[in-house]
């Protein structure tokens, strides 16, 4: 497959797109089911939309944020609170039962996927040749001024309880 061949672009145009709209989705459903995490989830969906625009502008920027925030989520969600498998294991009850009994841990696993989906787009960004400006330093300040502003989030609102 060529570099310059529609699935190709679609990795960057199209990908990214979705898995922050998966998130959003997570962060949306979340709000309305524990309505005092709505001011932070609104905060968090900033983070998604600038990654979104600057992607697309094909910014090592954006790349760089979406990259990390997505990392640092999922790492956060998967090996400390362990929320995505909780989120797995209630998804597995509900298929079984038909019984929904913990919802936000299924929105965290939702999250989940959308921040892969958003690692992989990022990373087929990386490698796409129309980004002339590939200075790892805009990677590593897009990265670090979105963990700032996610713990700045963080302390604004009180983080999630």
């Amino acid at each position: 497959m060529s570099l310059d061949s529609a699935p190709w672009i679609s990795a960057t145009r199209v990908w990214i797109p979705i898995g922050a709209a998966l998130f959003t989705a997570a962060l949306i459903l979340s709000a309305v089911v524990v309505p005092e995490l709505r001011l932070l989830h609104l905060l968090q969906a900033v983070i998604y939309v600038a990654v979104v625009i600057l992607a697309r502008r094909n910014s090592m920027w954006g790349i760089g944020a979406g990259i990390t925030i997505a990392v640092f989520w999922n790492g956060l969600n998967l090996f400390v609170t362990h929320n995505m498998q909780r989120g797995a294991v209630a998804f597995w009850s509900l298929l079984q039962t038909g019984q929904l009994r913990e919802p936000v841990p299924m929105m965290v696993m939702l999250g989940g996927i959308g921040h892969f989906v958003i690692i992989a787009g990022c990373l087929a960004a990386l490698i796409d040749r129309r980004i002339k400006d590939k200075q790892f330093w805009k990677l590593i300040a897009g990265g670090v001024m979105a963990l700032a502003y996610a713990a700045l989030i963080f302390i604004v609102t009180g983080g999630p309880r």
